[in-house]
């Protein structure tokens, strides 16, 4: 049963979590934060969007396929970062991306990239893990099939 008080200060709050999300991971190599930490945060707020506004509303604005597409393609852009990170250390191309102005925005090399696509992919996994505890089913059939 939801409490009508309840539901209007987390309609008001909910964009201010977003935006705190968001901050986090942009600026998590800056100050503390960073990807996972700032995708927890978005991923609280789709999960209370979804206790907020129900189940359909939610999987209309949050499609499913679109979610596991992004989660992959995050997933797929790490891995190809973080191995030219590593090739770069090993091979002497450490010198790809510079290491821009301490203390801004545009100053940690490949963390930034690395802290969003973390932080998407984090965000969608709790989303998912909370749907699948209150749903019960994945709604692609029987595990056992």
């Amino acid at each position: 049963m939801k409490s009508s008080i309840v539901t209007k200060v987390i309609k008001v709050l909910l964009p201010f979590i977003q935006v705190l999300g968001i901050y986090v991971i942009l600026f998590g190599h800056l100050s503390p934060g960073g990807g996972f930490a700032g995708g927890s945060i978005l991923g609280a707020s789709m999960i209370i969007y979804r206790y907020l506004n129900g189940s359909e509303k939610t999987d209309a604005k949050f499609n499913q396929s679109t979610l596991l597409k992004t989660v992959s393609f995050a997933l797929i852009l790490y891995g190809i970062i973080k191995g030219s990170v590593f090739i770069g250390a090993f091979f002497g191309g450490h010198s790809l991306i510079g290491t821009g102005i301490p203390a801004t925005l545009i100053s940690g090399g490949f963390i930034l990239p690395l802290n969003i696509l973390i932080g998407a992919v984090v965000a969608i996994a709790f989303y998912f893990i909370a749907t699948l505890f209150e749903e019960g089913d994945t709604g692609h059939g029987d595990v056992r099939d």
